[in-house]
């Protein structure tokens, strides 16, 4: 166990300005939110993948078998996947905006373009 005190860090001001991505603050720390606790349920995934991982190879497992758990290749890869498939579903609303965006673009290029030509 560490001796890092995670409930004074989480209340430590980070250096420099908070980003802005919205016009709205509240937008802003919402998000924030949002995103550590997409964070956090990553993290409760891999442990639970652990978990699971040393109950098929073991049958019966300790909490010193879970912290001293190092995933193989394998088991890195199959995280890695999960973690890719989450953040999309989590960002999917986000992407289907940028998708919508570069097709206006797209289309006022298309028109633009065919102006000049005609």
């Amino acid at each position: 166990m560490t001796d890092i005190d995670w409930i004074a860090r989480a209340g430590a001001r980070a250096k420099g300005a908070r980003p802005k991505y919205f016009e709205d603050p509240a937008t802003d720390r919402l998000l924030s939110i949002v995103m550590a606790l997409a964070g956090e349920v990553a993290v409760v995934k891999e442990r639970l993948d652990t978990v699971e991982r040393l109950l098929d190879a073991k049958g019966t497992i300790s909490r010193a078998d879970i912290e001293a758990y190092a995933p193989d290749r394998d088991a890195g890869h199959a995280r890695g996947l999960m973690h890719r498939e989450f953040a999309a579903r989590i960002l999917r609303g986000v992407q289907q905006d940028m998708e919508s965006l570069e097709m206006a673009e797209s289309s006022v290029e298309d028109v633009s373009k065919q102006l000049r030509d005609s």
